[in-house]
C-alpha cells in the first residue's frame, strides 16, 4: 500500500496456488475428470482469493474483480484485481493478456522461492539458480505444453506469449515485501531472476 500511496498503480493476478492443486488432486481421487473440469475448479479457486485480495486492499482496489483480460476496464483506484478466465488459460497467461490490454511492458509473478532455477529446487538438492536468462533459454526450462495445477515458474502458452509481445519477467519470493518495493521502484538490485 504504501508504493500506491508513492503513485504506482498496480494490477494484481490472484492464481489458486495449493488451494486449487488440492481440489485438483482430490477431484482426480474421486472421479476422472477432465482438463476442462480441472481448469473449471482451479479458476474458481482463483475468483475466491481474488475477492479476498479485493477485501484486504479496500477503498484503493477496483470494486470489480476482472476475469476477461481481454476487456479493458477504465478503472480510477490505485489497484486492479483480476482472476482466472476460462478453460485452457492459467492465470500466468491472463497476466500476459492484461498486459498486452494496459500496455504494462513489466510482470512481476510472485511465488514461494527467490529465484528461477534450471531444475524444481524442491526435488534436486543441485538445481542451479539462474537471475538472468532470455526467453528461449526459459522456454526450454518451463517446456510447451500447460498442465492444469501443474507447478512451473510460468506457464509455457504465457511464456510464448510474452515472448512474442518482448514483455520482461521478473520471478520472485511473494513474502519478502521490502524486495518487492525494490522491484517495483526499478532497483538494479534485488533478489529474484529476469526473464526477457
Amino acid at each position: 500500500m504504501a508504493l500506491c500511496r508513492q503513485g504506482h498503480r498496480f494490477i494484481l493476478i490472484c492464481g489458486g496456488g495449493s488451494a486449487a492443486r488440492a481440489y485438483q488432486s482430490a477431484a482426480k481421487k474421486l472421479v476422472n475428470p477432465n482438463q476442462k473440469a480441472l481448469d473449471r475448479l482451479g479458476i474458481e479457486i482463483t475468483h475466491i482469493n481474488a475477492h479476498l485480495v479485493r477485501l484486504i486492499f479496500g477503498k484503493i482496489a477496483h470494486s470489480e474483480v476482472v476475469k476477461n483480460p481481454i476487456k479493458k476496464l477504465n478503472f480510477k483506484e490505485k489497484v486492479l484485481i483480476g482472476a482466472g478466465w476460462k478453460p485452457g488459460c492459467s492465470t500466468d497467461y491472463d497476466a500476459v493478456l492484461l498486459a498486452k490490454t494496459y500496455g504494462a511492458k513489466k510482470i512481476i509473478n510472485l511465488t514461494n522461492i527467490d529465484y528461477l532455477y534450471d531444475k524444481n529446487p524442491t526435488i534436486y538438492k543441485d538445481a542451479k539458480k539462474i537471475k538472468q536468462i532470455d526467453w528461449p533459454g526459459f522456454r526450454k526450462i518451463v517446456g510447451n505444453k500447460w498442465i492444469p495445477g501443474a507447478n512451473t515458474p510460468f506457464d509455457p502458452i504465457a511464456s510464448r506469449g510474452a515472448q512474442k509481445l518482448k514483455l520482461e519477467l521478473v520471478l520472485a519470493n511473494g513474502k519478502k515485501l521490502e524486495n518487492l518495493k525494490k522491484i517495483v521502484r526499478g532497483d538494479k538490485v534485488f533478489i529474484g531472476s529476469i526473464v526477457h
